[in-house]
């Protein structure tokens, strides 16, 4: 049939994990749906409940040195150390997929750079604290400087605005009997005005505290000892937050202590209480009568704030890497954001009274993880038996669970639900950076190993919630860069099909750098103490790299740096074949799957379950017979080593003879391949990485790719061959219609649809056929500019886009001497429908735009004045044959008597012009 395509096989990005925080500010505005983050040089904007990217802001060429959202999310303000500041406006589009980020204030705030950042709860004032300890306010709608604040020229690390009832300081002062008047700066009873309750506390690099009042523009200090004037702390003093209720300050400090500060008699007083760790953060809570610290412990701890107890239980401090830097408390929401050393922001929920244990302790745990990056991706497993997580080796001693859910299971709006991305568990044992990783047919059975020369089996639990680590192998010397379980599907009457979660595989094999492989039967009862090996070998003279086990799992593949494959007999452990070829080392392995029907390969076919792939450092993969240990085919197409092969889904029904057998790789150049393994050729090519793509895994029903690597991303990559081998039917179905349409309509002599649906077809070559019969029509209709008045009725109708593609086939056409008389006369009548502005003015689509529309009328007016200036030519060469004829005539004999002269006149000037043009063309 007409409607028959060939297959083409695609794939599109249906989804990407990517990193929304490498580190410094954070900020979300009061309905805790969108979170700032810090990225690089950008700034991130991220829907906190669906892990969406929202908008991403890219930066001026230096790093980022602060960022706020104001907290009704109308403005974004980002500093960098290029001493810009950037005011963005925000707003959220209609179906909340996007928010539309608009610049429209850049300025230079200070002479260095803008270290801290605050906004009042009004989103009005904007307070900038720079480096040189020069402080600013700022209005963020009118952009202009409102109060200048001159303070010490030591760098300002907080800024908190607050404001206070007009009498809350004589409430407090009145706590305690007066003997008689006294004056003071901090009297309130002559307050007035809204402007009288605004202040703006900071704290400096050198310890000290101050208070600025914005109606009275004066700061007042705030002394730990007033009568020394000793300064509140001695060292930065990275937080203060304000309580209403209590009228009471709380400041804290890398001085490990954390200050709060009550109003009497007129003045601040502080009660210093040391907390034994560098104090990052600090805040009230349940208004007021609890506080929070967070610091380098990694432990968020409430105080009650009249004991100066710590209300929460006993925890161990966490590792450096888990140290809190910022703290983001949104009370109103329940909500507590933690950004950690290592880009993880952990969210906990406010605790209220009623959680308070019998023994007098809150517990506080976060309810929710957020990676902020993964850092490079070294490898990547789908887990559980519907593949809806995936475990991450991070470049880190600990595996990540993400869920990759197709669907999310939260309601709108709830916090902590799960959704695409969401970090479900951290697998916690390994030592060191874990490098590989492998899972068994059920994806309840995790392997991995790492440089900590362990390997190490954990099982995966989600439905009771339980993560936990089976067993630890050693025995190697080195790290061990490849682990691999078996895979074979029990029988589905067993109990290890019905209950696999009590039934770890029988075995796990192991290789390492130090050049041994080794075998290791898995104890049937958890056993987390170490585990020697059964069977070793020296297998290579260079690094393992990969290794696989066979669908029967009778074989397993070792691949090293030695350049060599070697295939193994898994109970003897004994060599039963090499793979020699590549020219660098193997990267990676992998045997056909079960069901792969026959492939053919250039020494003829081969049974599909008897091969192997291998990628290498040369760039080259190899497709390889197990019967002899012969290379059947080499593919060629990547730029740089190919670190990961995978063979896509088969089906196992009738469909599988009709499938092609189809593979895919990851290389150094960070792209993604598909081929054919019967033709050797590239199906497709697939780009969304910046950076080397160290692992591919493929869901194994789906045939869904996910790829990571360098770039910290992970994409995953969505088989959509039956929907663009649809649509492309569906397409070529209906050009067929539409050119019998034209064709309809061409017979008819319905010149009106017929140059609409030739522009719409983009067929040139019938549209100018269409016109050419419009213009030589021997008996055109009067006062119409192209011949037809149907015809003129269509040219003063088009669009934009009509206008500009008729005006491409005029340009085409206007440099043929054939067709441009044609094309002179439809440009004429085009010209005469529209105004002059028109031509100037087309909305033209594409990324070169108006720049194209220059360009087509350019060439149109060049070759219209060479056209022009060729028919004067003719016409004056017209006059020279004319004058030669008359010359010729005026020699030639005369006619004999009673011959009449053929073309004879009265006069020779009467001669048709017009003829003697044409004729003197036709010379010509």
């Amino acid at each position: 049939m007409a409607t028959r395509q060939p297959t083409k096989t695609t794939f599109e990005v249906s989804n990407v994990i990517q990193p929304i925080f490498t580190g410094g500010s954070v900020a979300l505005e009061n309905g805790a749906r969108i979170l700032a983050s810090t990225l690089g040089e950008a700034a991130v904007l991220t829907e906190l409940n669906t892990g969406r990217r929202l908008a991403e802001i890219e930066g001026d060429g230096e790093p980022i040195s602060t960022l706020t959202i104001t907290p009704s999310a109308s403005h974004l303000v980002v500093c960098s150390r290029s001493l810009t500041m950037r005011i963005y406006a925000l707003k959220l589009s209609p179906d909340s997929d996007s928010v539309e980020a608009t610049l429209v204030r850049t300025s230079k705030p200070h002479a260095t750079p803008v270290v801290v950042l605050a906004v009042d709860r009004t989103s009005t004032l904007l307070a900038t604290g720079a480096a040189d300890g020069a402080i600013k306010i700022w209005d963020i709608a009118g952009g202009y400087v409102t109060h200048t604040v001159s303070g010490p020229s030591v760098l300002v690390s907080a800024l908190h605005f607050f404001e206070i009832a007009a009498t809350a300081e004589n409430a407090a002062s009145e706590r305690k009997p007066k003997k008689g008047p006294r004056k003071s700066h901090g009297d309130q009873s002559q307050l007035d005005g809204a402007g009288s309750k605004f202040r703006l506390a900071w704290g400096t690099q050198d310890g000290r505290v101050r208070i600025f009042d914005l109606h009275k523009r004066a700061a007042v200090p705030v002394y730990a000892d007033p009568k020394r004037r000793k300064e509140a702390h001695e060292s930065n003093v990275q937080s203060i937050d304000y309580s209403p209720e209590q009228h009471a300050l709380l400041t804290g400090s890398r001085d490990k202590t954390m200050t709060l500060w009550l109003w009497r008699d007129n003045a601040w007083h502080g009660t210093p209480m040391l907390r034994h760790e560098l104090v990052e953060s600090v805040g009230f809570l349940n208004e007021g009568k609890w506080m929070y610290s967070a610091g380098s412990s990694g432990l968020l701890r409430i105080w009650d704030t009249t004991t100066h107890q710590e209300i929460t239980a006993k925890q161990d401090s966490k590792s450096e890497a888990e140290s809190i830097l910022s703290v983001v408390s949104l009370p109103h929401q329940s909500l507590i954001l933690c950004a950690q050393s290592d880009f993880t922001l952990a969210l906990y929920r406010i605790p209220s009274p009623g959680d308070i244990t019998s023994m007098g302790k809150l517990s506080m745990e976060p309810f929710r993880r957020i990676s902020g990056t993964h850092d490079e991706i070294l490898d990547l497993a789908f887990v559980l038996p519907d593949q809806s997580m995936m475990a991450l080796a991070t470049n880190s001693e600990d595996i990540r669970l993400v869920s990759v859910a197709d669907t999310a299971t939260q309601a709108d709006g709830e916090q902590g639900g799960a959704y695409f991305g969401h970090d479900v568990a951290l697998l916690k044992g390994h030592e060191d950076i874990v490098m590989s990783l492998d899972v068994d047919w059920s994806g309840h059975w995790v392997a991995s190993g790492a440089k900590d020369n362990t390997a190490r089996l954990w099982r995966v639990d989600p439905a009771n919630n339980s993560y936990t680590c089976y067993a630890v192998f050693t025995g190697h010397l080195e790290s061990v860069g490849a682990v691999a379980l078996p895979k074979v599907v029990p029988s589905q009457d067993s109990d290890a099909f019905k209950n696999p979660l009590d039934h770890p595989p029988a075995f796990l094999i192991s290789g390492s750098q130090d050049r041994f492989v080794q075998k290791r039967d898995i104890p049937r009862q958890s056993q987390k103490a170490k585990v020697s090996s059964s069977l070793k070998r020296l297998a290579h003279d260079k690094d393992i790299n990969a290794l696989d086990v066979s669908p029967s799992g009778r074989l397993f593949a070792s691949a090293s740096q030695d350049k060599t494959v070697k295939i193994w007999d898994v109970e003897r452990l004994e060599v039963q074949g090499i793979l020699r070829g590549h020219k660098r080392g193997v990267w990676t392995v992998r045997f056909a799957p079960l069901h792969t029907p026959a492939i053919h390969g250039e020494q003829g076919s081969v049974s599909g379950k008897g091969v192997i792939l291998t990628g290498s450092g040369d760039k080259t993969i190899k497709l390889w017979n197990l019967s002899d240990y012969t290379c059947l085919r080499t593919f060629e197409g990547h730029s740089h080593n190919v670190l990961k092969v995978v063979w896509l889904h088969i089906p196992t029904d009738d469909a599988a003879a009709k499938k092609r057998i189809q593979f895919a790789s990851a290389g150094a150049d960070s792209l993604v391949k598909v081929w054919d393994a019967n033709t050797g050729e590239t199906e497709c090519t697939l780009d969304n990485h910046e950076d080397r793509l160290w692992t591919l895994a493929v869901h194994p029903k789906t045939n869904t790719l996910a790829s990571g690597g360098s770039d910290s991303k992970v994409t995953f990559w969505k088989d959509t061959t039956a929907e663009t081998q649809a649509a492309a039917t569906e397409a070529a179905l209906k050009l067929v219609e539409q050119e019998q349409e034209l064709e309809n309509y061409i017979h008819a002599g319905a010149y009106r649809d017929a140059i609409v649906l030739a522009l719409q077809l983009n067929h040139p070559g019938r549209l100018l056929n269409l016109f050419t019969n419009v213009v030589t029509n021997s008996t055109p209709e009067p006062g119409s500019l192209s011949g037809l008045k149907a015809v003129d009725d269509v040219l003063a109708g088009l669009s934009d886009e009509q206008i500009f593609l008729l005006l491409l086939r005029l340009r085409d056409w206007n440099t043929n001497a054939r067709t441009a008389p044609v094309a002179q006369r439809i440009l004429w009548a085009l010209v005469k429908s529209y105004p002059a502005d028109k031509f100037s003015n087309l909305s033209v689509k594409g990324a070169r735009g108006q720049r194209s529309l220059r360009e087509v009328l350019n060439a149109l007016r060049v070759y219209t004045e060479r056209h022009y200036k060729r028919m004067e030519e003719l016409v004056d060469e017209s006059y020279l044959v004319e004058y030669t004829l008359q010359e010729m005539d005026s020699l030639a004999p005369s006619a004999p008597e009673g011959v009449e002269e053929d073309g004879d006149a009265e006069d020779g000037d009467a001669v048709n012009p017009n003829l003697r043009v044409s004729s003197t063309l036709g010379l010509v």
